[in-house]
Parts: C-alpha cells; sequence; structure tokens
C-alpha cells in the first residue's frame, strides 16, 4: 500500500476504471477513492471513467473518459477487475503508470502495479483499508464513506456471505463514524419499481431445479423485454431463488446481443471452478461464466447438477 500512496502523491491526474457491468463494489470503489483522493489532495486532478449502474446511481454514474490525452502524463488505477478485458475503459495501458486494486482470484497481473487482496470480500474495504493505514495523511469524507460502505454491503449480500470477516466489520464501523446513513443507503437499495416486481414473480414461478438440488432460472431477451426491465435489474433476479432449501447452489443465464452470462452462486459447494470451465472464474462461492448459444445450458446445467451431488455426499 505504501506504493499505492506514493504513486498517488506523485501524479498530478489520477483516472479510475472499473469493470464493464459494474456492481456497486465496482462503483463504490471508484467513488470512494476519488473522494478520499480529492479530499486529501485538492490540488489533483481525479477522474473516473467506466461505465454506469442505476441500481447504485445515488453514489454515482461514471462516463467513458473522451480525451485520450489525458492519460499520456496520468496514474490509472483499476479496481475490482481481475482481468484487463473485463475493464469497461481498457486504456490503462496509455497511462504513463497503471495500478490494479483487487479481491478477485488473480488470473492476470495486468498494469505495472499490482494490489490483491483475495481475503477480503469486496474491493471497497481494500479501498476503506488503505485510508485506515494511511488515516494521519489522508481525509475520509461522509461521501467517501457513503460510496464504500455501498461497496462492501452490496458485494457481501448485507454482510451474510461467509466471506465477510472481522476485518469487513471494523471498516464498516468506520465508515459509519465518518457519517454513513444507513437508512438513507437501505432505502436506495430495498426501493424496486413495479416492473421489477412483476418480474420476480415470473423468476418465482418459472425457475427449474436439478434432481440433486442446483436452481436456475433462464431469462432471454423476449422476457426482458416483456417485463420492460433493465439488463441489470434482470441479472439481479439471482438472488431471488438464493434460499430454496435443498439447492445450495444456483444460477441465472442471462441471454444478451452477442452471448449468454452466467450469474453463479452458492450457499457450500466451491463454484469458481466450474464457472472456469466455461470461460468465467470468481470466487469460491460467488463467480461467473458464460455460454454461446442456449444448446450449450444442458451442459452447464448437468455439471452444476453433478458439483451438487458430490457436495451432498461428502
Amino acid at each position: 500500500m505504501e506504493h499505492i500512496l506514493k504513486k498517488i502523491k506523485e501524479f498530478d491526474t489520477i483516472i479510475i476504471h472499473g469493470h464493464y457491468r459494474p456492481d456497486g463494489d465496482c462503483i463504490g470503489s471508484q467513488y470512494g477513492l476519488m473522494h478520499i483522493i480529492n479530499a486529501s489532495f485538492p490540488n489533483k486532478r481525479v477522474i473516473i471513467t467506466g461505465e454506469t449502474s442505476d441500481y447504485v446511481s445515488f453514489v454515482g454514474s461514471p462516463v467513458i473518459l473522451e480525451d485520450e490525452a489525458l492519460f499520456d502524463n496520468a496514474l490509472s488505477i483499476c479496481l475490482d477487475c481481475a482481468t484487463s478485458e473485463r475493464l469497461s475503459d481498457k486504456r490503462y495501458d496509455r497511462a504513463k503508470y497503471s495500478i490494479k486494486i483487487d479481491h478477485h482470484i488473480d488470473v492476470e497481473a495486468y498494469g505495472d502495479y499490482q494490489y490483491v487482496d483475495t481475503t477480503a470480500p469486496a474491493c471497497a474495504q481494500i479501498i476503506t483499508e488503505f485510508y485506515l493505514k494511511f488515516k494521519d495523511e489522508l481525509v475520509l469524507t461522509k461521501e467517501a464513506a457513503t460510496a464504500l460502505y455501498v461497496g462492501i454491503s452490496t458485494d457481501t449480500g448485507r454482510f451474510k456471505f461467509d466471506s465477510v470477516n472481522s476485518r469487513t466489520f471494523n471498516a464498516a464501523a468506520l465508515l459509519v463514524d465518518h457519517g454513513v446513513d444507513l437508512g438513507y443507503i437501505d432505502n436506495q437499495l430495498s426501493v424496486e419499481t413495479l416492473e421489477t416486481l412483476k418480474l420476480k414473480g415470473y423468476c418465482l414461478s418459472n425457475f427449474k431445479t436439478t434432481e440433486n438440488g442446483f436452481a436456475y432460472i433462464v431469462m432471454k431477451r423476449e422476457t426482458i423485454n416483456e417485463f420492460g426491465v433493465s439488463d441489470e435489474d434482470a441479472a439481479a433476479q439471482v438472488s431471488t431463488i438464493s434460499t430454496i432449501e435443498g439447492c445450495p447452489v444456483w444460477a441465472i443465464f442471462m441471454e444478451y446481443p452477442t452471448e449468454i452470462r452466467i450469474r453463479l452462486r452458492s450457499r457450500g459447494p466451491v463454484i469458481n471452478k466450474l464457472a472456469e470451465k466455461f470461460e468465467g472464474g470468481g470466487h469460491a462461492k460467488a463467480s461467473g461464466a458464460r455460454i454461446h448459444n442456449w444448446s450449450e445450458l444442458d451442459n452447464f446445467v448437468l455439471m452444476a447438477d453433478e458439483l451438487v451431488k458430490k457436495f451432498k455426499s461428502e
């Protein structure tokens, strides 16, 4: 972390990157770090580049940086992204120096320097601990604390995933002490549109389960269009079937224009190895993968069912 702070001090322009289809941790980490740097070093120019997320737009709404010349003498910091392929703005390599900060399994050491802590359940926890380590030099504003709390709480399923550790609660307590309004955040994250609620009803009526206990939702384009929801809200329905008794692994198969993305979750079995067989990866209990057409669905379901069967027999 000393090296990261050294580089932040060294550069006048800092560009913060996130991954495509960003989640709360991605956006929260980006804006949390931006607010910390702005408050600590007001003469620096800090720019966030990337895609936005309607779900956490109350934290901030990034856009892709248009002026490429800004990269030439800048520091690029890439957050919450295991591979350069998943960055929404891949021009980190145009920067004079680049840093990767992440909590996923380290499958690609991109950038000039990498700081990866797989024991942290959220990248926002790493940024919070970065502040904590250098709190005599850095400033944590209410805006930064709010962004980081959103990142931690969303990536831990409101602190219920088994990746949560004592450091997570220490970080959350620190953020609350810096002005986080818990009621406001809960309201922002909990309110759903009528269209989303109707889609949730559809998912509860149409999910499928296998013999051994793999539950899944098939979300085709026509369904998304029929309910008039965003891709982000549709993909979030993976949590709708997270509490089925006897189904410790569940997923949503989400159809995009060029591929079918899989959000895979678990309450027990390690699933990232399965995801890696389908061009994906991630955490032991929360991973992503993809198939290229619906004919590949049965094979994935079969392998997931076998994974659950093996887990229950052990």
